[in-house]
């Protein structure tokens, strides 16, 4: 018998994430490795390969690049606006960067699979973003719903 499939209890219309993901241009990824077998990796290239522009975030001070883009260490550290804060750290980090995500503006905060907190979303929504929590964005993407950004050059 088939494994049954784990079901987010975080549910969202497919067009709202589309138009998030077609809304945003700027993403800063907090929890981003150089390490090219972890799925953070892997997301921030294909997002930055699918035209987003992609800031890697990442405390550690050894860390100055990520294929070729530049690591802050703290969402307070980038020079540019930021539309969406992708969060790949531990749940319980959520809340803090919600409030990070808050201070510099964002206009979206994502939770990666397995990152939510009802608390953190509460503080985003009541500040004005958009909150997404426990999904994927390069999985959104790549969804038969929405068709990427085809009109870009490979």
């Amino acid at each position: 018998m088939p494994d049954a499939e784990i079901q987010s209890p975080y549910t969202y219309e497919t067009e709202h994430l589309s138009e998030i993901l077609r809304s945003v241009k700027t993403i800063a990824m907090v929890g981003a490795s150089a390490d090219k077998t972890k799925f953070s990796y892997g997301v921030l290239r294909v997002l930055h390969e699918t035209g987003y522009d992609m800031i890697p975030i990442n405390p550690n001070p050894a860390l100055t690049e990520i294929r070729g883009l530049k690591v802050f260490a703290s969402l307070t550290e980038v020079d540019r606006p930021i539309d969406m804060v992708q969060v790949f750290r531990r749940k319980e980090e959520l809340y803090a960067v919600a409030q990070q995500a808050i201070d510099v503006g964002a206009k979206v905060l994502w939770g990666q699979i397995g990152v939510y907190d009802d608390r953190a979303a509460k503080l985003a929504e009541d500040a004005g973003l958009t909150v997404v929590m426990d999904r994927c964005p390069k999985i959104e993407l790549f969804r038969p719903f929405w068709k990427p950004r085809l009109d870009l050059e490979i």
